[in-house]
């Protein structure tokens, strides 16, 4: 965990970014600095504003003005965690009681929101379309995020939603923009669900799955869960009815539904940090299992008390917030490998480059390959 001080003109904080210990890597980037200082100014001439903090990621923005009360919405479950360690760093500033995520929104109107612009551009029209329905009449939506990162046409997708006031110069590479109420809203929109047919034999043909915007690959099949999908036969085939399987890192939910497919007689247990990804992998799951044991949890990681598992299906994300690595990978590697049955069975894929055959071995004592092609490579892993 990295820690750093975050100068601003309300105070100064000291803010760590849990789950990793490479020092360049900060809590907070010059796109918040650019939000904080309008924001502070904005909040000193009306201290009493209602203010909605959106896709927040370690807490920078939450506690730079916990002074105002701001309530927070995040679509990734890692916030909550990050808040509370951050809170008790900084004497005086308390993490908010309840943080909202798209699985429950908050349903108040607010004078200022502060916005966290995302990599993808439906996300991003999805968020301004929402952003619409809880800004007040006169409010302000304050926008930001690093020129890098920002999504193809992203000028497009603001002046399709919001009444653009203004576009900030770069700062420090990043960019923020000034907004009011626009008229566009969710209602109607057809960029919220999109999905793809899903080859399944035991229903009798194809299986929709449909995703939210935030979720990742929702449009067509990732071409490393492709790759997985034919090694979930052999993998269930020795699990008794009523086996524990767990799809981490679910997003739209493939790998379990494909599971559920195979094996209707199991419990699927599906868990994201992204909170569309749950919301999706639900609603597929309900539209072509309705009577299948599952549960969906929004959770960084393998939540506690949710093992163990006889078999846990994983395609793990490769980045965060713009960083790309296998630090995700191995945090969820050491709870995949706390969180198995004495017989049970960790089965993943992942990028070729990234090296997951010597990061597993450093959790689980047998591994063994059971596919690969030029990009990915599928793995087994067991304890004993």
């Amino acid at each position: 965990m990295t820690t750093a001080v975050l100068d601003f003109p309300c105070g100064s904080l000291v803010l760590s970014r849990p789950g990793t210990d490479d020092p360049s890597l900060r809590a907070w980037n010059a796109a918040d600095e650019l939000i904080l200082q309008d924001a502070c100014s904005r909040l000193k001439a009306a201290p009493d504003a209602r203010v909605l903090v959106v896709d927040d990621q370690y807490g920078a923005l939450t506690l730079a003005l916990s002074r105002f009360a701001p309530d927070v919405v995040a679509d990734g479950a890692q916030l909550s965690g990050a808040l509370i360690v951050n809170a008790r760093q900084n004497p005086g500033c308390a993490a908010p009681e309840q943080v909202y995520s798209w699985l429950q929104p908050p349903d108040k109107s607010y004078d200022l929101i502060l916005l966290k612009i995302p990599r993808e551009a439906d996300y991003l029209a999805w968020l301004l379309r929402w952003a619409n329905g809880a800004i007040k009449p006169g409010g302000t939506i304050l926008a930001a995020g690093m020129i890098k990162h920002l999504p193809d046409r992203s000028v497009d997708v603001f002046a399709a939603a919001l009444e653009v006031q203004s576009v900030s110069r770069a700062v420090k590479k990043a960019r923020m923009m000034t907004c009011g109420r626009g008229e566009a809203t969710l209602k109607g929109w057809a960029g919220t669900w999109k999905g793809y047919e899903l080859e399944s034999r035991l229903k009798g043909g194809e299986l929709r799955v449909a995703a939210m915007p935030a979720v990742f690959a929702r449009e067509k099949l990732d071409i490393g869960t492709r790759l997985m999908l034919p090694h979930l036969k052999p993998t269930l085939k020795p699990c008794h009815a009523g086996a524990r399987v767990l799809d981490l890192a679910c997003g739209n939910g493939v790998l379990g539904l494909s599971a559920l497919a195979m094996r209707p007689d199991i419990e699927v247990i599906f868990s994201d940090v992204s909170s569309q990804a749950v919301l999706s992998a639900r609603s597929n799951t309900e539209a072509a299992f309705p009577g299948a044991r599952a549960l969906f949890l929004h959770a960084d990681g393998i939540a506690a008390g949710n093992g163990p598992f006889d078999r846990i299906l994983l395609n793990p994300p490769f980045h965060e917030g713009g960083v790309v690595g296998d630090h995700i990978a191995l945090r969820l590697f050491e709870q995949a490998s706390q969180n198995l049955t004495e017989t049970g069975r960790l089965v993943m894929v992942g990028n070729r480059h990234l090296g997951y055959h010597r990061s597993l071995r450093r959790f689980f004592p047998h591994v063994r390959q059971l596919d690969s092609d030029p990009r990915f490579v599928v793995f087994e892993a067991w304890l004993s």
